[in-house]
């Protein structure tokens, strides 16, 4: 009896396998190139090995088959494209506008906010946050950024002499500081203790992930609900949600406190610009924290709502934002001619802005701006996005299907001969304006593209180097560890194994400026 119905179960799962491959879909994507998987099981067992190797068979795969590829999870395909044209297919139409599976494994942190919504929910989403990041109202941000790549200067001066740090351990700490200041109007001050659980959590989330999209992609999670790892992953978001929550309480009893009056006709409120900037009256915005409240009480928000973006915003704008700074100085301390020009251009443009850094003197650098897009280039925080084809959809050289997940392999496109000759050299005038203006638009993509673009990107551009310019002018930098070394596992953002160690050597300066 039990041997028939294993037959059974067998003939079943083997007509499922041969309609799903042999059906007009699956004919579709099989015409597309990929490695040849195991009946039923596809490449999974492939992809059964360390967050490292994961990775690697992400990078060499991309290569081998380029531009585009297939693989199978059982009966789901998953196609990979990094050529310009099919990522400007994809990320500039409406039709492919919704996050694939992937970004399942994400829902207990972040629920369905920005970045995990689709539909009606997204649109009304975007609609009410994006007026937040404009770029005059990100402006009125500059001087909390500025105070908190002051307050690292302190904290390493402090020290005494040579400093050597875990990057991404010591920026994250400060870009927490800065998005908690700025987008959520709350100081960390007021609950420090809690501040490194927060960090510490936000990092195990990222080695849970990997584990957690096998899971799904497997389709076995009843075998997966066996292990701790489900178990471990509630405790891991718990702590999230409480650092969030307490973000948030803090910034309601502020407006309780001042009977909700910074809240109202906010629209309406004007205050006089700093005199060293400009002259003109410029209107007073809320932080996007103080947004949400204020949406909130017009009814048009749950409390849920509220914690759904904060806890989207907590993490989008200060890991990925670490991350890149940690990779912008680990490039300038191995190229130390690049770096001498990127302190020279500080230097003077200081000396223009009375000795200290202004709204003005951070956008006159261009070339940090150069070196910090050359950094994102080649190793974008967000190094792969995901998306589920809404309708069939005519790439370069196939059809794909509608209902398929694609990958968008940016880290595959920023480094692409085709499109970045020498691509492996961090050379900083390929984004001079003579260099870009013929270049394919979608063969750079550090903040994605399209509608769902990210909604942050210009706060992320500022942070960067507010944070980046007072470290240079203060310290030279030297290499501990080498990129040429630098291991990356599977995470949601790109990510060193170890610790990324940089050297900061204090400059002895004559004058009292930072």
């Amino acid at each position: 009896m039990i041997i028939s119905i294993l037959l059974l179960l067998i003939l079943i799962v083997l007509a499922y396998n041969y309609y799903v491959h042999y059906g007009r879909n699956g004919r579709l994507i099989n015409l597309i190139p990929g490695p040849k998987g195991y009946p039923v099981s596809g490449n999974v067992l492939e992809y059964l090995c360390s967050r490292e190797e994961q990775w690697k068979l992400l990078i060499n795969m991309t290569d081998e088959y380029y531009p585009i590829l297939k693989i199978w999870g059982f009966f789901r395909p998953v196609v990979s494209i990094r050529h310009p044209d099919d990522l400007e297919t994809i990320l500039n139409s409406t039709k492919h506008i919704n996050k694939s599976m992937i970004y399942y494994v994400l829902l207990s942190w972040f629920g369905t906010g920005l970045l995990t919504s689709e539909g009606a929910k997204w649109h009304s989403r975007r609609k009410i946050l994006t007026p937040t990041f404009h770029f005059n109202i990100l402006q009125q941000f500059i001087e909390i950024l500025i105070e908190e790549g002051e307050n690292m200067i302190k904290s390493l001066k402090n020290t005494g002499g040579t400093v050597v740090k875990d990057s991404v351990s010591f920026f994250s700490e400060h870009t927490l500081n800065a998005i908690c200041e700025t987008a959520m109007g709350t100081s960390l001050r007021n609950f420090d203790e809690y501040q490194q659980q927060y960090r510490k959590a936000v990092h195990q989330m990222g080695e849970l992930f990997a584990y957690r999209l096998t899971r799904q992609w497997l389709h076995n999670d009843w075998i997966f609900s066996l292990v701790p790892k489900g178990r471990e992953q509630k405790e891991v978001v718990k702590i999230l949600h409480g650092f969030t929550d307490q973000v948030i309480e803090e910034r309601k009893l502020y407006h309780k406190r001042t009977n909700g009056r910074f809240l109202k006709n906010f629209d309406n409120i004007t205050s006089e610009a700093d005199d060293t900037e400009t002259s003109t009256i410029k209107k007073k915005q809320l932080a996007l924290l103080d947004l949400l409240i204020a949406t909130f009480q017009e009814g048009l928000l749950t409390d849920s709502d509220i914690k759904e973006e904060v806890d989207t915003f907590m993490a989008g704008g200060h890991d990925t934002t670490a991350i890149g700074i940690s990779f912008l100085l680990a490039l300038l301390a191995e190229h130390e001619d690049i770096q001498d020009c990127v302190r020279k251009e500080i230097d003077t443009v200081m000396q223009e802005n009375g000795r200290k850094f202004t709204t003005k003197s951070l956008q006159s650098l261009s070339y940090l701006d150069r070196c910090i897009k050359e950094t994102l280039r080649l190793y974008p925080s967000g190094y792969q996005i995901s998306r589920v084809t809404g309708e069939d959809v005519k790439l370069q050289s196939y059809l794909v299907p509608a209902g398929t997940t694609v990958l968008l392999n940016i880290y595959g496109v920023h480094r692409d001969p085709n499109f970045w000759p020498n691509p492996e050299i961090f050379d900083p005038d390929r984004f001079l304006p003579e260099k870009s203006r013929n270049r394919h638009p979608y063969s750079y993509l550090p903040f994605s593209a399209g509608p769902r673009n990210c909604i942050g990107q210009r706060f992320a551009m500022m942070q960067m180097k507010a944070m980046a310019a007072p470290l240079i002018h203060n310290f030279y930098l030297k290499p501990v560890d080498y990129l040429k070394n630098l291991r990356i596992e599977a995470d949601f953002l790109l990510r060193p194994i170890h610790p990324f160690r940089i050297r900061f050597i204090p400059i002895c300066r004559t004058d009292t400026s930072i």
